[in-house]
């Protein structure tokens, strides 16, 4: 009986093993079934039941993969980065663990463990060029991170809920309603998307006070949303005419999406009618999704997966006529557009841009928005990243823009949403330049008031203001417009009577922020009596030439006075030089004769009149340093440096009588 009992046992245990062994298959297989069919939240739990019961090394290795990979198409990161270092951990042999481990770390910014895992990939499978196009974004993504561009970013939390929200489309021709698709409670149907693990999707509508504030979103009716997904909404230009994307989904199967069109009747929407777009070669699972219209109206663009494409879905084009509501054959819009990677949620602006997302370029990661010029016959070329901080390090895409504003809406799962997918608006602030400044007098240092202040720019402008009595001066608006604006040049002059004019230049040329341009100008008294310093033009000793050599450029000093005489066209002045003590008085005259000759001859070569200079030499008359305090000095190298400031050349300004010459001949 021992015996007998021991064997049934053994028969049990072994039937038990089999039947558990057998139970675990089938988890696996309907957890690989799910994962085919894009119920990704679904294959997760299944996923994880299944691990729990079976011992194979290699299989739960394999799980712990496939886990990792429904949390990369749910989007998760974080959990994306927990189960791919388990599967490694676990010696999960598929080099391409690297590659999403490191994808991975890039969406949620930790470049350091991106380029490590990019690194690991790269010599894992060294004939992929992906971990060089993942090193390379990784590089450009900080470099773009360093130089923003001025567009501000802003979550719209009225719009948003914590779940999916995206796709936004006009309603109105003013901006002030909007559609967008939403997973939130409160949607058509009552089922669970087992790939989002959230409700399905349907299109909510809101509207913004003239405050600019948005109501509470309501489901559109019932005739466009279904038990199924829809979003992405595009109206006609009149608005009399919605396109959208559907996509039905069972638990069993994954069916593709369709574009849907639906007619206002009597300010309601009409049941939705199918536009068939694929193309022969079609399967049951294509997607024909995300549509745009034309500016005309008369071709429909959209991303689909369809067979003849380049890369995963791409974006195509159809003629649509309006008359019958019908498309023609769609033809894929070519690499200029599409890459081997995904292109979708494309948008034209009134300008005529292609906006698009696409993760086949590189860019800051994931899906990026990009921009392309039109080339004239539905085709466009050119294509451009919008940068940082319409784009992060998410994903970032269905741009729309309000008309030819720079500003707009778009969808990301950046950082800091609240939800998911979250609706973000844009906007790029005016430039805002002002110039601001006080005049003072030179020698006296106090404020000088009713100087005028002259400003000519680049673009044809010129205007003036007088200072006031604290010498202060303002140019920033001007009515509804401002003064001084973007990407011009401006030369300043500030002058009074009986003083030297300053000059200045201003630029806002190439600059990317809001600045106001404080100035402080010293403008001088002149007084026929009191010369004026001016850089010092040196001679040797005993000699009328300007000294040139390596050390000294006295033509140098000289251009300064060329450019006040220039600047100021209508003043006479006397050029005076002088001479140290040393050599007799008469010698001392002629010799600072000379030299105030030689500086009016090196000015006239310049081109400036002789009649606007009087030479004239003072000799040892007006020494700056006595021969008593020179004598005083301890060495010679002192006493030497006192004689050169004696020798100096000075100007007076006589008057402001001068009639220039083009003046003389009018």
């Amino acid at each position: 009986m021992q015996i007998i009992r021991n064997f049934l046992l053994v028969a049990l245990f072994a039937f038990s093993g089999t039947l558990a062994m057998a139970q675990t298959e089938r988890l696996i297989k309907e957890a690989d079934n799910a994962y085919n069919n894009e119920a990704y939240y679904g294959a997760i739990d299944m996923y994880k039941k299944a691990y729990a019961k079976t011992s194979d090394a290699d299989e739960k290795a394999r799980m712990l993969f496939q886990i990792a990979e429904s949390y990369r198409h749910t989007l998760d990161y974080d959990q994306q980065i927990i189960w791919y270092n388990k599967a490694l951990k676990a010696q999960f042999d598929d080099p391409k663990a690297f590659l999403y481990l490191a994808q991975a770390y890039h969406r949620q910014g930790d470049f350091k463990q991106a380029i490590e895992n990019y690194n690991k990939y790269k010599a894992s499978s060294p004939g992929d060029n992906m971990a060089d196009e993942g090193l390379a974004e990784a590089t450009l993504a900080q470099e773009m991170l360093d130089k923003p561009s001025r567009y501000i970013v802003q979550n719209e939390v009225l719009l948003n809920s914590n779940e999916y929200d995206f796709g936004t489309g006009w309603a109105d021709n003013e901006y002030n309603t909007i559609y967008f698709s939403s997973s939130r409670q409160g949607a058509q149907g009552i089922e669970i998307d087992q790939r989002t693990g959230e409700s399905f999707q349907d299109i909510f509508f809101a509207t913004r006070d003239s405050k600019g504030k948005w109501s509470e979103p309501e489901r559109l009716t019932y005739r466009i949303n279904t038990e199924h997904n829809e979003a992405t909404p595009v109206l006609s230009d009149d608005k009399s005419m919605m396109f959208f994307t559907r996509c039905e989904s069972d638990k069993d199967q994954n069916k593709g999406c369709d574009i849907f069109l639906t007619r206002k009747v009597d300010n309601n929407w009409s049941t939705a009618q199918l536009v068939p777009l694929k193309n022969e070669e079609s399967t049951d699972v294509t997607t024909v999704g995300h549509p745009t219209l034309t500016n005309d109206g008369s071709y429909l663009i959209f991303a689909s997966d369809m067979p003849g494409g380049i890369g995963g879905k791409d974006l195509w084009i159809a003629p649509f006529d309006k008359a019958s509501r019908t498309a023609g054959k769609a033809v894929n819009l070519g690499p200029d557009i599409n890459t081997d990677g995904n292109e979708m949620f494309p948008f034209i602006r009134k300008d005529g841009r292609l906006y698009f997302a696409s993760d086949g370029r590189i860019g800051m990661g994931g899906l990026d928005i990009f921009s392309a010029e039109t080339s004239g016959d539905n085709t466009w070329n050119n294509v451009e990243n919008l940068g940082v901080p319409i784009n992060s390090i998410g994903h970032d895409f269905g741009i729309i823009w309000e008309g030819d504003s720079e500003r707009g809406y778009l969808t990301s799962d950046r950082n800091g949403g609240k939800g998911k997918d979250d609706i973000y608006s844009f906007n790029m602030p005016p430039l805002l330049f002002a110039l601001e400044g006080v005049v003072y007098d030179k020698d006296t240092q106090l404020p000088v008031p009713e100087a005028t202040v002259k400003v000519v720019g680049s673009d044809g402008a010129s205007f003036e203001a007088l200072s006031d009595g604290g010498g202060a001066f303002t140019f920033e608006i001007k009515g509804e417009e401002r003064y001084i604006n973007p990407e011009t040049n401006y030369s300043i002059e500030v002058s009074k009577p009986d003083y030297l004019v300053a000059k200045d230049q201003i630029s806002t040329v190439g600059l990317n922020e809001s600045t106001t341009f404080l100035k402080e100008y010293f403008i001088t008294f002149t007084n026929p009596d009191k010369p004026i310093e001016f850089p010092e033009v040196r001679y040797a000793f005993a000699k009328a030439e300007l000294q040139v050599n390596a050390e000294v450029n006295s033509k140098d000093s000289l251009d300064f006075l060329y450019q006040t005489l220039v600047d100021n066209p209508t003043i006479i002045i006397e050029l005076q030089a002088h001479t140290d003590s040393r050599g007799s008085d008469a010698n001392n005259k002629d010799l600072s004769q000379r030299r105030a000759q030689s500086c009016v001859a090196y000015l006239e070569s310049k081109g400036i009149p002789a009649e606007r200079m009087v030479a004239k030499g003072y000799g040892e008359s007006r020494l700056r340093i006595t021969d008593a305090q020179i004598a005083k000095m301890k060495t010679e190298e002192e006493k030497e440096a006192a004689h050169q400031k004696n020798r100096r050349t000075e100007f007076s300004v006589q008057s402001f009588d001068y009639i220039p010459k083009e003046q003389q001949d009018n």
